[in-house]
């Protein structure tokens, strides 16, 4: 690995090679977005998991990148989570909207919160379990 002089990309040694095995070392990168994104999503149902599995009982979560905007869309922002009931030969369902989530947080720890609270939103929407039954801790606006 290289250093990074003057903010124009790693250039020379970072760090000198592992004494032991002769190879070089290697620093751990940050997950990219897709990745991280999952796992805020795994961390968000496990709490929900934790505190009321009801919630979760024949429901299915899913993950679109972008929604599937119709001619018919009328509001200026695309939505963040959809919800759709279950029918006779289908699960219910919830897709959490990756693209528009993340442009709507500022930070990584912005993009954990929305994501919680819109899983809890449209888990409860659908499932007609309260917002303070499936999550104790998430404070209403």
């Amino acid at each position: 690995m290289r250093r990074d002089r003057h903010e124009r990309g790693l250039r020379g040694p970072l760090a000198a090679p592992n004494p032991l095995t002769a190879q070089p070392v290697t620093p751990r990168q940050p997950p990219g977005r897709t990745a991280f994104f999952d796992d805020v999503v795994a961390a968000s149902l496990r709490l929900i998991r934790r505190n009321c599995p009801q919630a979760l009982a024949g429901v299915e979560i899913g993950v679109v990148d972008v929604p599937e905007i119709t001619a018919a869309w009328t509001d200026p922002e695309p939505p963040v989570a959809a919800a759709v009931e279950a029918t006779v030969t289908t699960r219910a369902k919830v897709v959490l909207y990756r693209r528009p989530l993340e442009h709507r947080s500022a930070s990584r720890a912005d993009l954990r919160v929305l994501v919680h609270r819109a899983l809890v939103e449209q888990l409860s929407a659908l499932t007609t379990i309260s917002v303070r039954e499936i999550d104790p801790e998430l404070d209403e606006d």
